[in-house]
């Protein structure tokens, strides 16, 4: 049965309209490693366990940690009026159709602003990755208010995220996305660092320290690396955007 297990109802009433980040894996494992940041720096709450159709049915655990929990979680920071969607497995766009259901009556109950995290594969360079955002009615102001750019290039989010997007699309749900480019192989901590420094930031109004993120990048990759053998095991299960080309 499709349900979403609140284990902290006392922060309910203490969120105001808040901003979600999705941290779904995808290229570059950007969102995960994003959500994962967020929820560590300040030490949120397990706030909710999701269960929805189509997520599969595992159980995870955690270093030093005896108990066991859903792969799909909420976490909450009443404070900042932050929540975290954290997932530690891929999830099929099939499924993620699924979890939007699922998701969706929750989203409108809280009044939550979705943001969605997605990488767009390039090449690594010394450059800064560019960061870009797009929106549905109802949420784009929020992106020129913070200063995010527009696409430079026609494309197409895909993979769970883009389910989730197509959701918000289908019933009028604002929702927004912050695209980065990232490192098609490999998991890429800098890219995180741009969408949380560059996007995140802004438009939720906070500060979130990044020193540890950029300090440990290499420890980082190395433990996201068998996530993103998964990931590249199967393009389908991937969320990226991509760009579409004039002609297609």
């Amino acid at each position: 049965m499709a349900r979403i297990r609140v284990l902290a109802e006392e922060l309910t009433d203490e969120l105001e309209s808040p901003t979600l980040v999705e941290g779904l894996p995808g290229v570059g494992l950007v969102g995960k490693i994003a959500a994962d940041h967020l929820v560590t720096e300040f030490g949120m709450t397990h706030y909710a366990d999701v269960f929805c159709e189509g997520v599969p049915q595992v159980a995870v655990y955690m270093e030093d940690d005896p108990a066991l929990h859903p792969p799909v979680r909420l976490y909450a920071d009443a404070e900042r009026d932050l929540l975290v969607l954290q997932s530690d497995i891929p999830i099929r766009p099939e499924a993620a159709t699924e979890l939007a259901t699922c998701l969706g009556p929750w989203f409108d109950e809280l009044d939550v602003l979705p943001v969605f995290l997605s990488g767009i594969a390039r090449e690594k360079s010394e450059e800064v990755p560019a960061l870009y955002g797009v929106g549905t009615d109802g949420a784009r102001s929020r992106l020129e208010a913070a200063d995010i750019d527009r696409p430079t290039e026609t494309g197409l989010v895909s993979g769970p995220t883009g389910a989730l997007l197509s959701n918000a699309v289908s019933v009028g749900r604002p929702a927004l996305a912050l695209v980065v480019e990232s490192d098609p192989q490999f998991p890429d901590p800098e890219a995180a660092r741009v969408v949380i420094k560059h996007g995140i930031e802004p438009l939720v109004g906070i500060e979130v320290p990044v020193d540890d993120l950029v300090n440990s990048a290499t420890e980082i990759r190395q433990a996201k690396e068998q996530l993103a053998r998964r990931m590249q095991q199967s393009d389908e299960e991937s969320t990226q955007a991509r760009p579409l080309g004039m002609y297609q």
